[in-house]
């Protein structure tokens, strides 16, 4: 199962229906959130199980929640439901922190299943009440997806903006005879922040996935969020005080810069799951084995680290990888990543962590890249079967993933930056035309040449 996002191009009347419709499923999750409040207060079970949500939906009678029909509020019960036992299987575990469903929304996502809705080439029908108008709206982009393929789509809205979630049902990739992926040639994945991904695979080849592009795109944007507080901290209104215009336009302004920034680092981090799995599928590799870091995130070890973390998002990073592994037909593995950037593949000898890129043996004077030194013992830890990956990657492919982030070139340099960050003293970038008289060169105008001095006895 595949999901694409594909934005809608409303009219006002359009758009007015479309967030009234998100509302109405918002209504329905706080209605769910009071009665099992209501029903906890007075020592009764709460009602989770779909079957009596649904029920307590028909007493409700129709109309109750404006345009959203049946099929819409069931989908938002079918989400509490899920979120429900999945919390109640957390605690079964021994996780005490994990809390039920209890945060209202004023906005929550709508889902339409096969055959309750009309996808006609790039012209959706969103199915509605009983005696309102049928719901036709446009997609900016074409469904990347056969219409037969199509299972669901999901109404959401992300900074102001109207999307649609179209997931479909793909087949797995199929290759050419003696051409597909052998479960016996194992690639390790080492999981970073600098590098979204490091894979040491067999044949003694390593592919090194660079991800600076992103860790730029989070730190500007962090930057620009701390300058942004800062010059409204003296106009937020007062608690108990309704918000000004200015006000609301700078919350609607916050919004939609949060949902590109998390936009664009999505697209870079299934860029960068994209090209691990070409790349290991070009050597035939049929099992990919990722150290799992996320033990570590738990940890106290300052508020720097702790947001580097937070933008590192490596879950989301797995769940890239794994389903577009699986697509491909390549089996994914999660191990334990403890200690594997610090032990020498060769000696398999445990040494003190380098602070750089450069892992050194103190040992037996093996050097190589610190990440694949990672993935190399990572490929080590499989359980079970036969290991390919004996040596430590000589042929070192290097890629960058997030090239549409704005400041991953020259060409598209970010406006958040300085204006001469990363350039000689002196030497502005990039440079400005300035106009000029006929006759007249650039350089007589420009304030970066050097002033001649001036000749003695003349003023």
């Amino acid at each position: 199962m595949r999901t694409a996002r594909v934005g809608l191009r409303v009219s006002a009347g359009q758009r007015r229906r479309c967030f009234g419709l998100l509302v109405s499923a918002g209504d329905v999750w706080a209605c769910v959130l009071d009665v099992n409040r209501w029903r906890r207060q007075r020592g009764l079970r709460p009602i989770v199980g779909y079957q009596a949500l649904c029920r307590e939906l028909s007493a409700a009678g129709p109309g109750t929640f404006g345009e959203l029909n049946t099929v819409g509020a069931r989908s938002v019960l079918r989400r509490y439901r899920d979120a429900w036992f999945a919390t109640a299987k957390r605690r079964k575990d021994g996780e005490e922190t994990a809390r039920y469903p209890r945060r209202k929304r004023g906005l929550m996502p709508v889902r339409y299943y096969h055959g309750t809705f009309t996808l006609d080439g790039r012209r959706l029908r969103l199915p509605t009440g009983r005696g309102c108008a049928s719901l036709w709206v446009r997609l900016d982009r074409p469904v990347p997806y056969e219409a037969g393929q199509v299972r669901s789509v999901t109404l959401v809205a992300e900074g102001g903006r109207l999307f649609v979630d179209v997931t479909a049902e793909v087949p797995i990739t199929a290759y050419p005879p003696e051409r597909e992926p052998d479960p016996g040639r194992v690639a390790g994945v080492d999981p970073g922040l600098i590098h979204p991904f490091a894979v040491a695979g067999p044949d003694g080849e390593g592919l090194v996935v660079s991800g600076r592009a992103i860790r730029a795109e989070a730190h500007l944007h962090l930057k620009d969020t701390k300058h942004r507080r800062r010059t409204v901290s003296r106009r937020p209104p007062k608690p108990g005080q309704a918000g000004s215009r200015r006000w609301r336009k700078y919350r609607a302004r916050q919004r939609e810069v949060e949902a590109r920034h998390r936009r664009r680092v999505r697209q870079a981090q299934h860029e960068a799951a994209k090209t691990v799995v070409d790349w290991a599928a070009a050597r035939r590799v049929g099992t990919l084995v990722v150290g799992d870091p996320r033990g570590v995130l738990a940890l106290k070890a300052g508020r720097r680290h702790h947001q580097r973390v937070q933008a590192w998002r490596v879950g989301y990073l797995i769940r890239c990888l794994t389903d577009k592994a699986e697509q491909a037909g390549i089996d994914l593995v999660l191990v334990d990543e403890r200690g594997t950037s610090s032990t020498c593949p060769t000696c398999r000898q445990r040494v003190p962590k380098p602070k750089n890129r450069n892992f050194t043996c103190i040992r037996c004077g093996f050097s190589g890249h610190r990440d694949l030194v990672g993935g190399a013992n990572i490929a080590r830890r499989r359980p079970g079967g036969t290991i390919t990956t004996n040596m430590f990657p000589v042929v070192i492919t290097h890629r960058r993933a997030g090239r549409h982030l704005s400041g991953a070139g020259r060409s598209r340099r970010d406006p958040r930056r300085s204006p001469h960050h990363g350039t000689a003293p002196g030497v502005p970038w990039p440079a400005v035309a300035r106009p000029t008289r006929s006759g007249e060169s650039l350089a007589h105008h420009s304030e970066d040449q050097p002033t001649p001095p001036p000749q003695r006895g003349k003023r």
